[in-house]
């Protein structure tokens, strides 16, 4: 095994002799140097995984001889050592991009712990985060085979979620893969848990169904108009509760979270269901009865999510609320740039929605460009484009216009998307809807216990497109296939992201409500 290599730099490099010693009796590879331009010559010649720096030296001083070292491997960790604390010193050091400092004198457990801190701390990290899943694993399966309630789920959900980005960060593959397969058993219990509950939920009069997408505006949103908020509703479209979770940390550089939940999409979670159902506070079913010129079934011609404003509007109207709002598209970065310069005109209003449309067109263009997907050729993968895009965006920007003013965000979506690996094969007629997690239609063939089926859409409050139209929705990771050119069309939609069908990452999905700080 390759040993730690360090180089220590100090002008009184005899008096540091016992630490040098000490160090190398715990197994680092010690090089010493008097001066900079040593050192400097030390780290062009070997490779060191370490470097000790003293601030205050004659000829070329310690900031100086850091800035070169910098200059010759910006990767190189290195731990000035100082006699001062004064700030213009420490400034300077801190701007070079140090690792760390320590004030002399120093002692052997302040180096070693030092050194522990910049070279281990990954290995350290894997190590105890490996520990803490090992230790949560038990917990998590016992609820995931006991979960009876949408709480239960939302528990099991975000804890997979939290270890996934910590594992990942630790980059325990074994690890990652025990994940992997403790959530597969979660995806099947879910599937099960929506199969018996989810049409129960609309019968249900006693309250205990989950907050569905119908109810957002009503429940999160309305009561902080009528607060007296001024309120932004930004809703990106087809965001998972991963995704959100790593972009909440540049978010919390502005914004103070003031709730951040789940609730659940309904199905299909598709936009022209999902969306249009989040706007209008209503159910599909209702939607087409109380405004048949705002919807379009699956099977009939141009796009279903151009009503959104005036079903807000209808919405609003029809609960009373005087409300000036104001609703705003972003599906390109164009328009992105010209919110922002639109931004002192947007407080006039005192509802403000913003749709934001790049996650769903990733999604599409992860299907149709093989570019896109291997950038995105896994979650993880996945998740770093995204977080890319955002912190490159005419949205973080923003963002921060917002954390400017005495306003209340509400950011949230209105489904998220499942990696599809599963083919399933269904048998359908010419107006079958094209969905790959969902089949609407009255000529459906399928094995039923590879789907969740709905044969009285009404039941659901979905609208029928013929008197005998029924509902299929793939479940899990399951993609459905036609038999005729089968091999291909597997090929072609493998491991790409869908939605529309039953998974907790397509229906358990985010509402926070943000107060800049």
């Amino acid at each position: 095994m390759k040993k730690i290599k360090i180089l220590w730099v100090d002008d009184e490099m005899d008096l540091l002799k016992p630490h040098i010693m000490f160090l190398q009796e715990k197994g680092y590879d010690m090089e010493t140097a008097t001066n900079g331009q040593d050192a400097i010559e030390i780290v062009k010649n070997q490779n060191l995984d370490l470097v000790f720096l003293d601030e205050n030296m004659p000829g070329l001083s310690g900031i100086e001889t850091l800035g070169r070292i910098k200059s010759i491997n910006s990767n190189l960790p290195v731990v000035m050592i100082t006699k001062s604390e004064e700030e213009n010193i420490m400034d300077a050091a801190l701007g070079a991009k140090i690792s760390d400092y320590l004030i002399k004198p120093v002692n052997p457990k302040q180096i070693l712990l030092s050194i522990k801190k910049n070279l281990d701390t990954k290995k350290l990290i894997t190590r105890e985060t490996t520990s803490a899943y090992q230790s949560a694993f038990s917990a998590i399966g016992l609820k995931i085979n006991s979960a009876s309630t949408f709480a239960d789920w939302e528990e099991i959900y975000r804890n997979l979620v939290y270890w996934e980005l910590e594992l990942e960060y630790s980059d325990d593959q074994p690890m990652l893969e025990v994940l992997k397969m403790q959530k597969i058993e979660a995806q099947l219990g879910f599937a099960k848990f929506i199969k018996n509950n989810y049409i129960r939920w609309f019968k249900d009069k006693t309250g205990s169904k989950p907050l569905l997408s119908p109810g957002l505006f009503k429940e999160k949103i309305f009561p902080l108009v009528d607060n007296k908020k001024k309120v932004f509703v930004i809703l990106i479209d087809n965001l998972r509760l991963d995704q959100w979770k790593v972009i909440m940390p540049i978010i919390n550089e502005y914004f103070t979270i003031l709730e951040d939940t789940l609730f659940c999409s309904i199905l299909p979670t598709a936009t022209q269901y999902a969306r249009n159902a989040m706007f209008a506070g209503l159910m599909p079913k209702e939607i087409q009865e109380l405004n048949p010129h705002l919807w379009l079934n699956d099977d009939e011609e141009g796009a279903k999510n151009m009503s959104e404003e005036e079903l807000l509007q209808k919405h609003l109207n029809r609960m009373g609320k005087k409300y000036r709002f104001c609703y705003e598209k972003i599906i390109q970065q164009k328009s992105g740039k010209k919110l922002i310069e639109n931004f002192n005109n947007l407080l006039n209003y005192d509802l403000i929605v913003v749709v934001y449309n790049f996650i769903d067109l990733l999604s599409h263009a992860n299907t149709e460009m093989n570019m896109i997907r291997e950038l995105a050729g896994s979650d993880s993968a996945y998740r770093s484009l995204i977080l890319s895009w955002f912190q490159h965006s005419p949205l973080l920007d923003f963002f921060r216009l917002l954390a400017e003013k005495d306003v209340i965000v509400v950011v949230t979506t209105d489904h998220g998307s499942v990696r599809v690996n599963n083919p399933v094969k269904v048998i359908g007629d010419k107006k079958t809807s094209v969905n790959l997690r969902y089949k609407m239609g009255k000529n459906l063939s399928y094995n039923p216990k590879e789907v969740f089926e709905i044969t009285d859409p009404h039941a659901a409050h979905l609208p029928k497109a013929d008197v005998s139209s029924k509902y299929i929705f793939s479940v899990s990771h399951d993609f459905f296939v036609y038999p005729n050119n089968y091999n291909y069309y597997v090929n072609y939609y493998k491991n790409t992201y869908q939605h529309g069908g039953v998974s907790m990452e397509e229906m358990l999905v985010p509402v926070s409500v943000l107060r800049p700080r």
